[in-house]
């Protein structure tokens, strides 16, 4: 994990808290989502908040200007002191690591569900329902589309992989035949 990450996940874990406290958990994790996808398309505030030489003080005045009012408290404060704290290049991080940690803390867990084509929502929610199951979580599924899968699925859930693809089982059995014929 590079730095970056581990300070972003401790200011993640910091907001987390004051976010339960304020029963405000998910709602911080869309905001944050949502201001780590205005800073990413919109090159006029991200510039400003990179460049080096527009100051703290303009930092804190364009963050309130485009976020005041709009946000949580806790969200909104959490971009001032990430830039007062010269930290504002880790909004994106932070909001990654926030959903991670918010997630974890109500029981749901990301599954990534590699496929060779796009799963329908019944499709997605049959796998959440049956890894959720194996997991004893709430799952929400991601669907990433991998081409090179010849057909099944591979699921991805935190550091495990359940690889039920047709190309690692042809795979599987090139091996088998390759020992076998290595006797």
């Amino acid at each position: 994990m590079s730095g970056g990450t581990l300070v972003a996940k401790r200011y993640a874990k910091a907001l987390l808290e004051v976010a339960q406290e304020n029963g405000n958990i998910s709602v911080v994790r869309d905001e944050l989502k949502a201001v780590s996808d205005v800073i990413a398309n919109d090159e006029q505030i991200r510039s400003l908040l990179e460049h080096p030489s527009f100051g703290k003080a303009r930092k804190h005045d364009l963050i309130k200007q485009v976020f005041e009012g709009k946000l949580v408290q806790e969200t909104y404060n959490t971009l001032q002191v990430l830039v007062e704290n010269g930290r504002e290049q880790l909004i994106d991080q932070l909001a990654k690591q926030y959903a991670l940690l918010a997630d974890q803390a109500v029981g749901k867990e990301e599954a990534l569900v590699y496929s060779p084509i796009p799963l329908s929502e019944a499709d997605q929610a049959s796998v959440a329902e049956a890894f959720g199951k194996i997991t004893g979580k709430a799952l929400v599924v991601d669907n990433v589309v991998d081409p090179s899968l010849l057909g099944g699925i591979k699921v991805r859930i935190g550091d495990r992989l359940y690889d039920g693809s047709l190309s690692s089982k042809l795979l599987g059995l090139q091996k088998q035949l390759t020992k076998s014929q290595a006797l």
